[in-house]
């Protein structure tokens, strides 16, 4: 397994960007971030254009349908599986198409879906229960997923003629580790998954993604406190969280980055906000508590170039396409100067 296929002092984003044009939104990552480009989503499109309904259009065997309470399981698929479906064959065209457009294949390419954990919690069985409250649903989830992320992944590598490294996003994980997600009749809540069962299953699913791609897996939470820790003994080799959550973060915080460094994990770092603050953004603000971290956690600096890569915060659904683009160069401009640290930074 290659342990970093995207070039040194690169940049990315999470995936989500505003609009509705998949054409558009290929052709801007392509031209904005051509060492790692990613399959964007668009959730402005509406149903199946959601993490979970383009995750669940994945699924081998097994479908989902909208009802007023969100995702549930369907007898056989319907207008709704068709519908995010047909999404993403779209999205998979823009991505060719750009790919074309650009010349050479990028060194590698992202692709994004909701973790098994993050997908359980948010479908529901057809009692009305969260898929994560049966084992055996949530083992059969689990294998239809591994399944179809087989046949995704293969078929970017036929378009894109790179690498393809995946993306889990977990953003519901924290909430399901902590028992906080409500039960179908909202008067109670689903109780805690353990740590252990959370990390056991990210384990499977990680291992499992590692062997359909050959590359590192990428997990994101951009809760408050991600579980660092737990998600590096699952086996993701690289974590994206949202740096700027940090501020005031306690010393076993700032330890557990330190030890997820020094196991050779990458990190994503989100620096860059989501949305224009209002205010002129300058790039040695963004960065230099990135420097100010390795340096109180005693690494060389170098260490950045080598085992960061700056994104936004989270995703950039929320965004102006203005704003959108100048992520996009402040995240480049973040990677060059890990690379080349400028100098009194």
């Amino acid at each position: 397994m290659n342990e970093r296929p995207w070039p040194a002092g690169a940049a990315t984003a999470i995936g989500s960007q505003p609009g509705t044009d998949p054409v558009e939104a290929a052709s801007i990552v392509f031209g904005e971030l051509p060492e790692f480009p990613y399959l964007p989503e668009l959730p402005a499109r509406g149903v199946g254009a959601d993490l979970i309904g383009r995750t669940a259009a994945l699924l081998v065997d097994l479908a989902v349908e909208v009802v007023p309470s969100g995702y549930r399981v369907a007898a056989r698929p319907g207008h709704d599986h068709r519908r995010a479906l047909d999404l993403m064959n779209w999205d998979l065209d823009a991505v060719q198409e750009a790919r074309e457009k650009a010349g050479a294949a990028p060194p590698v390419f992202k692709t994004q879906v909701a973790g098994p954990w993050t997908l359980a919690a948010n479908i529901e069985l057809q009692r009305g229960h969260r898929i994560l409250t049966d084992r055996g649903a949530l083992r059969d989830f689990t294998a239809s997923l591994l399944d179809g992320l087989a046949e995704h992944v293969a078929e970017l590598k036929s378009r894109i003629g790179a690498p393809v490294v995946l993306q889990f996003d977990e953003p519901s994980l924290p909430a399901v580790l902590a028992g906080d997600l409500p039960t179908a009749s909202g008067y109670g809540t689903v109780s805690a998954v353990p740590a252990p069962e959370a990390r056991e299953l990210l384990s499977t699913v990680i291992s499992g993604a590692e062997r359909i791609t050959g590359q590192p897996v990428v997990v994101h939470c951009c809760a408050e406190k991600p579980p660092i820790s737990l998600l590096r003994a699952a086996g993701a080799k690289a974590i994206a969280f949202d740096f700027t959550l940090l501020k005031g973060a306690s010393p076993a915080q700032l330890d557990e980055i330190g030890e997820t460094l020094d196991s050779g994990t990458t990190l994503m770092l989100g620096l860059v906000p989501t949305t224009d603050p209002g205010a002129p953004v300058v790039l040695r603000d963004l960065v230099t508590p990135v420097f100010k971290l390795v340096d109180r956690l005693g690494f060389r600096r170098e260490i950045l170039a080598e085992r960061v890569v700056p994104t936004p915060a989270c995703g950039l659904a929320g965004a102006t396409p203005d704003w959108m683009r100048r992520a996009f160069t402040l995240g480049r401009e973040a990677g060059k100067a890990f690379l080349e640290p400028p100098e009194g930074w």
